[in-house]
């Protein structure tokens, strides 16, 4: 964030691809109604997103790709725009197989900023800023039980409401079954 302070923010593309299969197995949760789909994990790189850039982001096109045996999607693609005019591609995924993908590529006018494994690793200008350990949910505890701690409320609404948008506007397209309910 104190990186792209001041920068014009480019093109940016968010790649975030896992196997649902891996982080869900047997969830049948996660496909019915409310479930979210690949916005479950999408949500995460909406949080960080919404984190680094300074100027509110609104949702301009959402696709959606619902398997015919789900009520929610299997994958996502979105475009997204700033206040400032910076144009925002985001493709979820979850049929990826092997590693996840959990990548944000950011060009600026000062270059090009990369963080990768879900924010563990950034890259500046093809430089390795920060080399870290995947601290994700260790971290989070930890600020949950500070939270609690000092008796308030953090919350950031901003990437609840892009899911919320896609899920209200976005274009549908049935793809091929996914099978949930064999899984659980």
């Amino acid at each position: 964030r104190d990186w792209l302070a001041g920068c014009t923010v480019r093109p940016v593309l968010v790649t975030w691809k896992d196997d649902v299969r891996g982080w869900h197995p047997g969830q049948e949760w996660i496909w019915r109604c409310g479930g979210l789909g690949v916005f479950d994990p999408g949500i995460n790189a909406l949080s960080i997103l919404t984190h680094l850039l300074a100027q509110p982001l609104l949702l301009e096109e959402a696709h959606l790709f619902i398997p015919v045996d789900c009520d929610t999607p299997i994958a996502a693609a979105l475009r997204l725009t700033d206040t400032q005019g910076a144009a925002i591609r985001c493709e979820f995924d979850f049929r990826q197989t092997g590693p996840p993908t959990w990548d944000i590529d950011i060009e600026t006018d000062r270059g090009r900023l990369v963080l990768s494994k879900g924010g563990a690793v950034l890259h500046a200008n093809d430089r390795t800023i920060v080399q870290g350990d995947d601290r994700e949910y260790a971290c989070l505890y930890a600020r949950f039980a500070q939270v609690v701690h000092e008796r308030r409320v953090d919350v950031d609404l901003a990437p609840l409401r892009l899911v919320a948008d896609a899920f209200l506007r976005g274009r549908r397209t049935a793809v091929a079954a996914f099978a949930a309910a064999g899984e659980g």
